[in-house]
């Protein structure tokens, strides 16, 4: 786990009152999946580019180019 993938789980931790409940929830779940790829592509990007994208620009990034596909294949292993 990336370094800043480990300050967002603490910080989603810490704020979370309930965290049973987010632990268990379907959307939650599929959240943390979906982020972890848009991170995962914000570095991929970072390392073509040789500087850091920043999160917006890869999350925009991965929306158009990667979403439905990612999505698709999710939904066909899960269901």
């Amino acid at each position: 786990m990336s370094e800043e993938n480990k300050k967002m789980s603490n910080l989603a931790s810490d704020t979370l009152p309930n965290q049973g409940f987010a632990k268990r929830s379907t959307l939650y779940q599929e959240f943390l999946a979906e982020r972890e790829e848009i991170l995962r592509h914000k570095w991929i990007e970072s390392e073509k580019k040789g500087k850091d994208i920043g999160f917006e620009r890869a999350l925009l990034d991965w929306i158009r180019k990667h979403r439905e596909s990612w999505r698709g294949a999710r939904n066909t292993k899960i269901g």
